[in-house]
């Protein structure tokens, strides 16, 4: 009775609690009584009859899970501090990555994948455990029967005296008025549906807390061997295509044949090679640890130089690449894109750095649950970095006779408001056209609770201060 009692409060917050079309406080609220509703599942105690035979205790999570329950968490938490809907929904999407991995202790990139299905599956092992927890004849009718008394006293109580404090000073029913919604057809029907989905993502996840999946067998990389020329030759083609490559951009870049457009081309175009170079490069090294023979010298030695070249190569591509982000960004200004763009990079150039580290001793079985962790820390930091405020700053930056556009900033999130407001590149005009264009939509309204965060809060103190500006003259 305490799990389903876990289960049904923490979709009760949910459906309360969760905005769906924005950032806000509220989510950080769900995911916080989620994980506690999760943490106090277990199996119900056998209280009568003959005792089993077999007892399958509860596996205690091991710190490295402990450790992505706190990533989720972090990346939840972004949107009470970020109200940048683009970087609030990328934080979103990772989360449910590190919430499998808090799951299921997945370790290679086959028991991760899998990792990442289970709890789109559980739900439907969790239903009819729930539904036996409910059904247990151990726990009476009249357990049931108390469980509903006290839910009703409660009500009762809460209406009854909120109803008279409410009367009693009008401050205090202002504050209950945006605490309670009105409870109207689309706001029942809105509970109804987040607080049945919200259920059954909880319920899985309980399931997968009380009975985890063992996907250890996943994680072995050992298996059917082939010859050393099967797997040397066709890596060492394309080694030899990668330095061609390598060399026909080093005398481009030697020459100066490219200008900032051409750079801006090749930036964009580049960085979706490079997400298949990288990806190339780790599924070489996976089909390598699985395939390839390494019981000899001269096996092991062929695996390290010539896997250890391809990510050498690999690595002087996304230099490239990184270097020629950096002179479209300083000739063009910074945008959304190229922020993500430059972190991708970025990420690429670590894995590739853990490429060959794991070299040394061939196995690496820590290397797919260190990239994923770096990714998630990356994300997050660029979280704390604030990127629409980055963007703001950079592109009112004095850069020859580069014109401010005025309707990028005011498409940016109200994140960039302290950095517009202390700018001093903007005239009163100016600033005055961006802060309307910013002060339209959802920040002309009163936000409801559960949208609530920081970012929003604090733009909304600094337009009230340049006269709260409502209309929209940017061009």
């Amino acid at each position: 009775m305490i799990t389903i009692a876990a289960v049904a409060g923490a979709a009760a917050v949910a459906a309360l609690s969760l905005p769906l079309d924005s950032p806000g406080i509220g989510w950080l609220i769900t995911a916080i009584a989620a994980t506690a509703a999760v943490s106090v599942a277990g199996v119900a105690k056998i209280t009568t009859g003959p005792p089993p035979l077999v007892m399958r205790p509860i596996p205690w999570p091991r710190a490295e899970q402990f450790g992505w329950a706190a990533a989720t968490i972090a990346l939840i938490a972004v949107g009470t501090f970020r109200s940048a809907g683009w970087l609030f929904a990328l934080c979103v999407v990772v989360a449910t990555l590190t919430t499998a991995l808090t799951l299921v202790d997945g370790r290679s990139m086959r028991s991760i994948s899998v990792a990442y299905l289970m709890p789109l599956l559980a739900p439907l092992r969790a239903l009819p455990w729930l539904a036996r927890g409910l059904s247990r004849p151990d726990s009476g009718n009249t357990t049931r029967v108390r469980v509903v008394a006290t839910a009703a006293v409660s009500v009762f109580l809460l209406l009854a005296f909120g109803a008279l404090l409410a009367s009693a000073d009008s401050t205090f029913a202002d504050a209950l008025e945006r605490l309670v919604p009105d409870l109207g057809v689309d706001t029942v029907f809105r509970w109804i549906f987040l607080g049945g989905f919200a259920a059954l993502g909880i319920g899985g996840a309980a399931y997968l807390r009380v009975a985890p999946p063992d996907v250890s067998r996943l994680d072995r990389t050992e298996g059917r061997k082939v010859h050393r020329w099967e797997w040397a030759v066709p890596l060492s083609l394309l080694t030899v295509l990668f330095g061609l490559f390598v060399a026909v951009q080093a005398v481009s870049l030697l020459r100066g044949d490219l200008g900032v457009q051409e750079y801006a081309d090749e930036a964009r175009s580049g960085f979706w090679q490079l997400s298949w170079v990288v990806g190339l490069t780790l599924i070489v090294l996976a089909a390598a640890a699985r395939w390839a023979p390494r019981a000899q010298a001269t096996d092991r030695l062929l695996i390290r130089v010539i896997l250890g070249a391809l990510t050498v190569l690999t690595l002087v591509i996304a230099a490239t690449a990184i270097h020629r982000i950096v002179l479209y960004t300083a000739e063009y200004g910074l945008t959304r894109l190229r922020v993500l763009v430059f972190c991708c990079e970025l990420w690429f150039v670590f894995v590739l750095l853990l490429v060959l580290i794991a070299g040394r001793r061939i196995r690496a079985p820590w290397l797919p649950r260190v990239a994923v962790a770096a990714g998630v820390a990356a994300l997050i930091g660029l979280a704390v970095a604030n990127p629409d405020g980055m963007i703001a700053e950079r592109n009112l930056q004095p850069h020859g006779d580069r014109p401010i556009d005025l309707g990028y900033l005011g498409d940016l999130s109200p994140d960039a408001v302290p950095a517009l407001t202390e700018s001093d590149r903007l005239t009163n005009d100016q600033l005055l056209c961006v802060l309307g264009r910013l002060n339209t939509g959802a920040m002309a309204t009163t936000d409801d609770w559960r949208d609530w965060n920081l970012g929003e809060a604090r733009a909304r103190v600094l337009i009230a201060t340049h006269g709260n500006p409502r209309v929209d003259c940017t061009p």
